[in-house]
């Protein structure tokens, strides 16, 4: 690191500090998350009051129910190609701005309705918050925190939406839903003062060309020890590589974004992210958490003990969750992702066999033991959404970033609406079992490919998890392209 670069004295400062300045601002993300997971939630407890009030079905249609579960995934497809823009032009932390001012005023819509339409019109504007699941909050996790807790802090994010969609049923169950708005409006005006607080990102500084803010950033959310000067070298020399783009035409720009698109390293970590994601909405479990009701009703055939059924599943999943961000910190993210993930699978195909043999009449339903399978499912599969999520931004390619977010939030937008929208038709043309069938075959292959695939991020930086994917024979290449160089010049 060249001299213009150590003006800031070696810090004394005790690691617990640098640790909590993390935390605020990874709380920041995690918050983001714990809103979407109201939003998520809101609509399975909001609809049926609905209809009580109205003293009629007909107040909210099936169709209207099926569009206010999934059209926040929509919305969140054109910011996800808007937020990276954002990003990359204002910085992190003004765009971190912009999206609560943005859910802010959701749960102020959300409040203030009292129809159907109008709560869609919330869950419409909730799409940025939807989008930045996939985009910001994901390079708050990254670029702001050290790889010794980054692991445990993405781990952690996925245990925040489900508890969101966990309260966000509680308190429909014994409250009004109004509540929910309240509740996501208090976490709003948190998430602006934690915002006051928090530095720019030291990766969008340097890439401004903000260096002393750049070095500030960093030695404040990470100090000054051997491996954050490691990072903040690896930082530095990224600009010094990079520097040079800045004078060069949009056009040559552009070419250079679609090939770097097209190197070996770039398109394996973001294809690697895509089967995560996939994995993600392939498993089910995002399906159960919003459509509980409807699944659990049609099993007890009571809407009292489909409720208590929905809360007692996800306050069980919660807690794997929270057991599997623990883990993480001790045990390889891609042995403890494939392994809960396989067993969420071998779950899901016995849950496929119980209800066939239910529907073909061949055995009888028991209450009891259809809870006790759908808890088991997501006891087991709990472990893998919480390390999907946090490998998913661990493996996000590193060079045309932007870009690469762009199409993972695309994708996993399009995703989640499409997948929250033809669910309920799915569960009346072939029934749970066909769906729990789908879901276990989608999820077989997506291990196989990962098991090859994924490489292990576990206390590794970006720079190493994204030199992963680099063919080793890279290196062999270079030596001999040296040796010939050598030849030729003799």
């Amino acid at each position: 690191m060249d001299a213009k670069y150590k003006d800031i004295s070696r810090s004394n400062e005790v690691s617990w500090k640098h640790c909590f300045r993390q935390f605020l601002v990874n709380s920041i993300a995690l918050m983001f998350y714990f809103m979407f997971g109201l939003s998520l939630g809101a609509p399975t407890v909001l609809l049926p009051q609905l209809r009580k009030e109205a003293n009629s079905t007909e107040a909210v249609s099936e169709d209207m129910a099926s569009w206010i579960a999934s059209i926040g995934g929509y919305m969140g497809v054109p910011w996800s190609v808007a937020l990276p823009i954002i990003m990359y032009y204002f910085g992190r932390r003004k765009s971190c701005v912009f999206v609560v001012l943005n859910t802010f005023t959701a749960f102020i819509v959300l409040y203030c309705s009292t129809d159907a339409t109008q709560i869609l019109i919330s869950q419409v504007l909730q799409g940025v918050n939807a989008a930045s699941q996939t985009s910001l909050t994901v390079i708050i996790m990254t670029e702001y925190t050290s790889p010794e807790y980054r692991g445990i802090f993405c781990a952690s994010k996925s245990v925040m939406m489900f508890l969101g969609v966990w309260i966000a049923n509680a308190i429909g169950m014994f409250f009004h839903w109004r509540n929910i708005a309240i509740l996501g409006i208090s976490c709003s005006v948190y998430n602006f003062v934690a915002i006051m607080i928090m530095p720019e990102s030291p990766y969008w500084l340097v890439s401004k060309e903000r260096l002393t803010e750049c070095v500030s950033s960093h030695r404040w959310l990470k100090g000054f020890n051997e491996k954050s000067d490691t990072e903040l070298n690896e930082i530095l020399d990224d600009f010094n590589a990079s520097n040079h783009d800045k004078y060069k035409s949009i056009p040559i720009r552009l070419k250079k974004c679609y090939t770097s698109l097209l190197q070996e390293e770039v398109y394996k970590a973001l294809l690697i992210t895509l089967l995560v994601i996939g994995s993600y909405y392939m498993c089910g479990k995002i399906v159960c958490a919003v459509y509980a009701i409807e699944i659990l009703h049609k099993i007890t055939n009571n809407e009292s003990s489909a409720y208590y059924g929905m809360l007692i599943i996800d306050a069980i999943t919660i807690c794997g969750m929270m057991v599997g961000s623990v883990m993480s910190k001790f045990i390889k993210q891609k042995v403890l992702y494939l392994s809960s993930f396989a067993a969420g699978t071998c779950s899901l195909y016995i849950i496929c066999l119980y209800l066939f043999l239910v529907n073909s009449s061949l055995i009888s339903e028991n209450i009891y033991v259809s809870l006790g399978l759908l808890i088991t499912f997501s006891l087991t599969i709990s472990c893998a959404v919480v390390m999907g999520l946090s490998i998913f931004g661990e493996t996000l390619p590193l060079k045309s970033r932007g870009v690469s977010i762009c199409i993972v939030s695309v994708f996993a937008k399009l995703g989640l609406g499409t997948v929250l929208k033809i669910s309920p038709y799915l569960f009346k043309k072939i029934g749970n079992h066909g769906v729990f069938l789908c879901n276990a075959i989608g999820s077989t292959i997506l291990i196989i490919l990962m098991l090859k695939y994924l490489p292990e991020t576990k206390n590794k930086t970006l720079h190493e998890i994204a030199n992963s994917f680099k063919s080793k024979d890279i290196g062999k290449k270079s030596e001999n392209s040296q040796l010939v160089r050598k030849q030729e010049t003799d």
